[in-house]
């Protein structure tokens, strides 16, 4: 009987043991904005490349640019369309000067990834405070009162 069990765990190690596990990739974006430095009115193009380890992604669950003015709190979402080659793309004009920013909301593979980036149109604007600090100045505003 000892024989049989010894036997039958050796073959459950073995079996475990010839598995390959998969080694599981990132979901990469590399976001682009041209022109980084626009002019009023006339088209930002939008790109996100998407790419789960080497292989292109053109079944994105959800791929979208938020965009928003600097100090502005009314952001505008806008899907983006797949051109191809794992690029979802979208154009945009601007009728307000301003420093601006986007983040591409991309969704696949049952992974999220939004990388940020900073556009100016026309005039530069004061640009927005760090995450970190506007939210220590709220905290020791908090604390004084």
């Amino acid at each position: 009987m000892k024989k049989i069990m010894l036997f039958c765990m050796a073959l459950i190690l073995l079996a475990g043991c010839g598995k390959e596990e998969e080694i599981p990739q990132m979901l990469n974006v590399d976001l682009s904005v041209v022109p980084n430095k626009g002019k009023v009115n006339e088209p930002v193009k939008f790109q996100a490349k998407v790419t789960y380890g080497d292989e292109e992604v053109t079944d994105a669950d959800d791929v979208s640019f938020e965009i928003w003015l600097a100090n502005s709190d009314d952001h505008d979402k806008i899907p983006a369309k797949h051109k191809g080659n794992g690029i979802y793309e979208l154009e945009k004009p601007f009728e307000e000067e301003g420093t601006y920013y986007v983040y591409a909301h991309v969704t696949a593979r049952d992974m999220h990834n939004m990388p940020k980036k900073e556009f100016v149109i026309g005039k530069p604007s004061p640009p927005e405070q760090n995450d970190d600090k506007k939210e220590m100045d709220e905290m020791n505003d908090e604390e004084m009162k």
